[in-house]
């Protein structure tokens, strides 16, 4: 096989991620005990050999140009697989270390993957986490994550999904909307209440409740005056404070079920669950620090 990478192109690609990440050819240098003017120079060559403009230059910094970040991305990860390649066939990956970028809805992450994260870094302290909590949906390559959290697994083959549990959902309220708007016994009943939607952001609709009804599982449509996207945060402190009736993962009430705050109803149309997996790329090779990560949350929260 004909080569394509030299000795001296391998360290010029080292060095255009290590002044990415520190977006300066001086900090980078210093790091790297060279010169800046030999960090630019290794730079340029690079810019010369795939024939773009990788960084964005003024005379008080630089900045990775649009191609530049695209290229970083693809050349970050490549460096960490031939890391984790050599620590591998070398029998030093006994400790999983470096960084894992991992993007989860707002709400699951905030009750049930945070509270988890000390535990994982009292295990794995050389582990380093970037946590992303929002509720949209990410590009594996172009935003450089390794794994996501996601309540809907995406019509995509190219992904792995890997099971952390079943959540429960259920509809409540509270009392003084109850005592308001009366307590629904039946299915039917819902289209006399106030019943708050969340729009989903991968579908741009409302989210459909789900129950069961004589062991047959059931999608019923709802409909209220009320609309929040973006956040199920927003949707959960409407119906905390009175404003109708909402059916949302248990876990994201759990503690109010318990002292009362709200109530849930329509108990006896249960039994529905909404699943919560891991995913990744199927073509990536895990580095440990990734699998430790998997491995953990999986067993956390599947025991919880």
């Amino acid at each position: 096989m004909k080569r394509q990478f030299g000795d001296v192109l391998l360290g010029s690609i080292e060095l255009f991620c290590l002044a990415a990440e520190l977006e300066s050819f001086k900090d980078a240098a210093n790091a790297a005990g060279l010169t800046p003017a030999a960090v630019s120079r290794s730079i340029a060559r690079l810019e010369e050999r795939i024939g773009v403009r990788l960084f964005v230059r003024t005379t008080r910094q630089i900045r990775l140009s649009e191609a530049g970040r695209a290229y970083f991305i693809q050349c970050r990860q490549a460096l960490n697989q031939l890391v984790e390649a050599e620590r591998e066939v070398s029998g030093q990956q006994m400790e999983p270390a470096g960084l894992v970028r991992i993007s989860m809805p707002t709400p699951y992450g905030h009750l049930r993957v945070l509270p988890l994260i000390a535990k994982f870094r009292a295990r794995y302290p050389l582990v380093r986490l970037d946590l992303q909590l929002s509720n949209r949906n990410i590009d594996f390559t172009a935003d450089g994550f390794d794994l996501a959290i996601r309540g809907r697994i995406p019509p995509d083959s190219g992904l792995v999904a890997r099971k952390l549990e079943d959540s429960p959902v259920a509809v409540f309220a509270t009392p003084d909307y109850l005592r308001r708007a009366g307590i629904p016994k039946t299915l039917e009943d819902l289209a006399q209440h106030e019943c708050l939607q969340f729009v989903l952001p991968s579908a741009g609709q409302n989210i459909i409740w789900l129950f069961r009804r004589d062991g047959v599982d059931i999608d019923w449509p709802t409909s209220g005056s009320l609309t929040c996207s973006e956040d199920l945060l927003a949707a959960v402190t409407l119906a905390k404070h009175g404003a109708g009736l909402l059916q949302t993962s248990r876990f994201m009430v759990e503690e109010e079920l318990r002292n009362g705050t709200v109530i849930e109803v329509l108990q006896e149309y249960g039994g529905r669950t909404r699943p919560f997996s891991l995913l990744y790329p199927r073509d990536r090779n895990l580095p440990l620090r990734v699998r430790v990560l998997i491995d953990f949350l999986i067993a956390e929260l599947a025991q919880d």
